[in-house]
């Protein structure tokens, strides 16, 4: 929210610089439209040429047919600078989306290729704000404001070329009025540039409002917290609108005024012709072109005040911008990465400490201590321990979503760090704790958008976790949308998913992190054994707390406090009397307490 209220400049060169090269692909459309918008300022500065001539030319002296053919050229100008407007418009429009699409895709491949400690440091809200909010701010700037602002530029100095040329003692009459429509403007950018600042405070305290109070509107509905959170809502709403309100009201101030600034400079206008019609040297249609030009003057200037906001918006908004897109990688990618081909899928940590930060005193905050062991091909491995013991941590910087600080990580022989994340997460596969499902069909949800999946693969991963014949019963079987985050799917059903989605691609080697906690016991027993068929030929690592599950696997993990504290299979374990019998037992009185 603090980044909210930070305005910056008005104009900053080195933001602008870099804005300008999302205009670099269209460059020869920005030339065609600032070459339509000179154009226009030019057709639209001669109209009050053909009311002089009009009157001081054809009317004075009855010249029917040259009134005619004055008012037809009149026509022809207002017709071409009407068609050459509506290309111009469209033409800007058409830039400004093509820069914005480019910018969208970049900021949301910076977002795909940061690591995960990224999106720790970032409240999810924000991100979308820069994704949408911001970028739609410069979406503005480049569609109305840096080639339109050359329309209104050029349309004043059109006009004021054309006022000297006709007749300089009349245009330094009306321009007269302008110190006062400089300081007017001066002070009504400061109160805009206020009430700007604590609109946007208050809208980015609406968005955190509701993204917090929509994800967590199962807490509110069970303690019956709607109508203080409703009322809470409406006292922050009540803000965003007074502010609104407020700025709303300095642009009724100024918009009025810069037309009482042209209609006193249109009274000084008749003041002065009036005096001196007398000795005849200032004609009538003289002084009908002037009242035109003087109406023509003010527009632009009005129009340059608004894009003054515009800019000074987009600049703030650029600056959150590259600022986000200025953050730089966490996870190191090799120059000449290796690519591991054939993996058997051995796994080997050597003295390996990692932390995902550090404490007040600057040192690192380890979660893991000096980790040492290996894993053979085809093995399936359990690591178990206390909550917070670092587990799910071993399984963050094994799959590269981390990078370890000391030691090395190997996989078939080959440090992790000369392999791309990439091809890392190709051979590991994990079911995490925590389900996510996207909008879609649950086919998409399994293949997750890969080709090379067929709908055989699909219905055979579906048939080994059992949930093949759920899917059948569903209206349009695999092709069901599941919604957004699985809402027509149960937990358990939403688990055996994230399971079938991890089978279905085929991994050497594969993570089951608490993967069977939101499962009874019947659906447990039935993944068990798909997992069983599926794991030969893969090295497989199970995070459980649930000893029960892990009780034949080859060895057996145990983390105490970020420490690899034993090590063996569940009867060695038993027989040292240390963390791993407690913990058992502890389980073992547990499920004896159930039963009663």
């Amino acid at each position: 929210m603090h980044e909210e209220e930070v305005l910056g400049k008005a104009y900053d060169s080195r933001l602008m610089r870099r804005l300008l090269k999302y205009l670099r692909p269209y460059t020869m459309y920005v030339i065609l439209g600032i070459l339509m918008s000179i154009l226009m300022s030019i057709l639209e500065a001669i109209r009050p040429l053909f009311t002089k001539i009009a009157v001081d030319e054809n009317i004075k002296t009855n010249d029917t047919q040259g009134l005619l053919s004055t008012i037809a050229l009149l026509a022809i100008v207002i017709i071409l600078r009407a068609s050459i407007q509506f290309a111009n418009a469209y033409l800007t429009q058409w830039i400004g989306q093509r820069a914005i699409y480019d910018l969208r895709k970049e900021i949301y491949h910076h977002l795909q290729t940061r690591a995960l400690s990224f999106f720790d440091r970032n409240p999810i809200g924000r991100l979308i704000t820069r994704v949408t909010n911001d970028v739609e701010v410069l979406n503005e700037m480049f569609s109305s404001g840096i080639v339109l602002v050359f329309s209104d530029i050029f349309t004043i100095v059109g006009i004021l070329y054309f006022m000297f040329t006709l007749h300089w003692q009349l245009a330094l009459v009306t321009l007269s009025v302008l110190p006062f429509l400089f300081y007017g403007t001066f002070l009504f950018r400061e109160k805009v540039r206020k009430a700007y600042r604590n609109v946007r405070i208050h809208l980015a305290r609406i968005n955190t409002f509701m993204q917090e109070h929509i994800t967590g509107i199962l807490i509110d509905k069970l303690f019956t917290r709607e109508v203080y959170a409703f009322n809470k809502f409406s006292s922050i709403n009540a803000d965003h609108r007074d502010a609104n309100i407020k700025s709303i009201f300095y642009y009724a101030v100024f918009y009025p005024s810069v037309d009482c600034m042209g209609a006193l400079a249109v009274g000084l206008l008749l003041w002065y012709s009036g005096i001196h019609a007398l000795d005849g040297t200032i004609t009538l249609g003289t002084v009908m072109a002037f009242v035109q030009f003087n109406e023509m003057f003010w527009r632009p200037i009005r129009d340059l005040s608004e894009k003054y906001n515009i800019l000074q918006t987009a600049m703030a908004s650029s600056e959150r911008i590259f600022q986000l897109l200025d953050t730089p990688l966490t996870i190191s990618t090799p120059l000449h990465p290796h690519k591991l081909e054939n993996v058997k899928g051995s796994i080997e940590f050597r003295n390996v400490w990692f932390a995902y930060g550090t404490k007040p005193d600057g040192t690192p905050d380890w979660v893991l201590k000096d980790i040492s062991f290996t894993i053979e091909a085809g093995q399936t491995v359990a690591i178990v321990g206390h909550t917070g013991a670092g587990k799910t941590s071993l399984m963050n910087v094994l799959t590269r979503l981390y990078d370890i600080q000391q030691g090395t990580i190997l996989l078939d022989g080959i440090p992790l760090s000369s392999l791309t994340p990439e091809n890392v997460r190709r051979i590991i596969t994990v079911v995490p704790q925590d389900i996510f499902l996207f909008s879609g069909t649950i086919h998409d949800n399994i293949t997750l958008g890969d080709p090379a999946i067929s709908f055989e693969r699909v219905q055979a991963v579906a048939r080994f976790v059992g949930l093949h014949q759920f899917i059948e019963q569903l209206p349009d079987k695999y092709n069901t949308v599941v919604k957004e985050r699985g809402a027509i799917l149960s937990v358990g059903q939403k688990q055996l998913l994230t399971f079938a989605r991890a089978l279905a691609h085929n991994p050497k080697i594969l993570i089951l992190d608490e993967a069977t906690s939101n499962i009874d016991t019947e659906s447990e027993q039935m993944i068990q054994n798909a997992i069983k068929k599926m794991l030969k030929g893969r090295t497989s690592i199970v995070i459980a707390h649930r000893l029960s599950t892990i009780q034949r696997a080859h060895c057996i993990i145990v983390l105490h406090k970020g420490e690899l504290r034993e090590l063996g299979t569940h009867s060695e374990l038993l027989s040292l009397n240390g963390i791993y019998r407690k913990l058992y037992e502890l389980q073992y009185k547990e499920q004896e307490l159930y039963k009663y």
